[in-house]
């Protein structure tokens, strides 16, 4: 049995591709992997920039909207508090432990801390 040319080249070339990648990791190990809080995605932001411009923008409209899309099926309720134009949900994001009160009535975030935070102060949620 003959085997064509081009398919033993196809196969040859895979091989040396395979090959090929671990060298590569070994001389630049920033080309394997980067920490999750450094990871840009489709926005263009790291993790902590994305929190940054939350806490920049808390009680601005367009707020809620940033949360929503920054951080989109992330988000766990810890608390429902009164504050904002009633209550406020306090929603943890469990990957990066940050905690975020939102109010649902203006869809603005009103406040942004570190940790699992149930119940924030009430001069930090009005």
């Amino acid at each position: 049995m003959k085997l064509a040319p081009s398919l033993l080249t196809g196969v040859a070339l895979a091989g040396l591709l395979t090959v090929w990648d671990v060298p590569l990791q070994a001389v630049n190990p920033s080309l394997v992997q980067v920490s999750a809080a450094e990871k840009k995605d489709a926005t263009g932001l790291t993790v902590q920039q994305k929190i940054d411009l939350l806490s920049k923008n808390k009680g601005q409209f367009g707020s809620g909207d940033q949360l929503r899309r920054f951080f989109f099926g992330d988000l766990e309720p810890l608390a429902v508090q009164p504050g904002g134009a009633g209550m406020v949900v306090n929603l943890y994001n469990k990957t990066n432990n940050v905690t975020i009160a939102y109010c649902a009535t203006y869809d603005v975030v009103v406040a942004v801390k570190k940790g699992k935070i149930k119940e924030f102060a009430a001069d930090e949620v009005k």
